[in-house]
């Protein structure tokens, strides 16, 4: 397997910037680790807090135990403010899961071309 496609494999399945990593771009690498932590950081904040706003309101008597009545208030609140930010949290940790991917592939294969015009 070439380093190109670990590198590719590694943003794919473990986390955006591993195959940066590899390949010791580790700025690029960073900066991509950063950007998807942080917009990981925030889906799961938003996730936690609607989930802890809607235990409460069951535990208050306001909403019945009811898994339609849940539904309805966990659809209701996801087109809050909340939900926006979660909505461009989400769309930019899948575009940097996608450059990570496709960059990390690039550059691999980059290094393997530098590589063989040396030999």
């Amino acid at each position: 397997m070439t380093r190109a496609s670990k590198a590719a494999l590694l943003s794919a399945l473990v986390f955006p910037g591993a195959g940066h990593m590899l390949l010791q771009q580790y700025l690029r690498g960073s900066a991509l680790m950063l950007s998807a932590l942080i917009a990981f950081y925030i889906i799961v904040r938003s996730i936690f807090e609607r989930a802890l706003t809607i235990v409460d309101q069951i535990s208050a008597g306001d909403i019945p135990a009811d898994t339609g009545a849940i539904a309805d208030m966990v659809t209701s609140s996801a087109n809050d403010a909340n939900g926006l930010a979660e909505n461009v949290a989400l769309i930019i940790l899948l575009l940097c899961w996608l450059i990570g991917i496709i960059d990390s592939y690039r550059l691999g294969v980059a290094e393997e071309q530098k590589n063989v015009k040396k030999l």
